[in-house]
């Protein structure tokens, strides 16, 4: 094989994706086994996460479902060991999970800013941590978190969203500073606005889906596909001096103003 094209291979690697039963999860998750990966899938819901799975291997990929609750410190914990212990050891993790909630800032709830903190931010620190306790040891390894556009720019009525990202994207780099001398390499992909059941409600928006047409230089919404390239890059060796770098996969959207 070309040196070039075999840096990208991730043949005999295991990824665990969280927040991996649908949307840029699953996408991540059938980029990365079609290089070659073994994948663990992870969501909260058992039925959802065994039919992605499902079909998943139909297409020929190595699958294995985890499902945990990734805001629980001992959930996180018990999963970790399970899989290292059972799958094998986790060489690359995409921390996938996260939510939204949209309302104006003086109107937003108390207990919906604890929960979007929790699944946005908690639960990077949680498996992150976790996992990279068994990276450090040998020496190698890769994280990527998935961050947004709106880790550098804010919109209407999402103020706790972009507040989770903004820290999603220094976590990233705090990870990056303390954990690269031990091999590994921590770097965020920041999508800009892509179909997914999380933003189905402004895909479906006409007068949205036009002003973000309009405002994107590529002209278009973001397909879960066109993040495949960058999960797999950051997840393989032609990314082994790339770190504390976040890859906004955004259309053009953080270059305009």
């Amino acid at each position: 094989m070309n040196p070039v094209l075999k840096s990208f291979d991730l043949t005999g690697r295991t990824a665990l994706i969280t927040g991996s039963s649908a949307g840029i999860g699953l996408a991540l998750a059938r980029g990365l086994a079609g290089a070659g990966a073994r994948i663990v899938l992870n969501a909260r819901n058992a039925a959802k996460l065994e039919a992605s799975a499902e079909a998943l291997r139909a297409e020929g990929a190595q699958v294995v479902t985890s499902a945990f609750d990734v805001t629980s410190g001992e959930a996180v914990n018990a999963a970790i060991e399970k899989i290292e212990t059972e799958t094998g050891p986790i060489d690359i993790l995409i921390n996938n999970a996260g939510m939204q909630r949209r309302n104006p800032l003086d109107q937003f709830e108390e207990a919906h800013w604890h929960e979007i903190i929790k699944t946005n931010l908690d639960s990077v620190f949680l498996v992150g941590q976790a996992v990279a306790k068994r990276m450090i040891p040998r020496k190698r390894g890769k994280i990527i978190n998935i961050c947004s556009v709106q880790s550098e720019l804010g919109r209407p009525g999402i103020a706790p969203y972009a507040a989770t990202k903004g820290a999603l994207k220094m976590l990233t780099k705090g990870m990056a500073i303390d954990w690269g001398q031990y091999g590994i390499q921590v770097n965020g992909i920041g999508p800009g606005y892509f179909k997914t059941e999380l933003n189905d409600a402004l895909v479906k928006n006409a007068e949205f889906s036009a002003w973000l047409i309009g405002r994107t230089p590529s002209r278009r919404w973001g397909d879960v596909e066109d993040l495949v390239g960058a999960g797999v890059f950051l997840s393989s060796d032609a990314s082994n001096f790339v770190n504390g770098h976040i890859l906004y996969v955004d259309g053009g959207v953080t270059a305009q103003l």
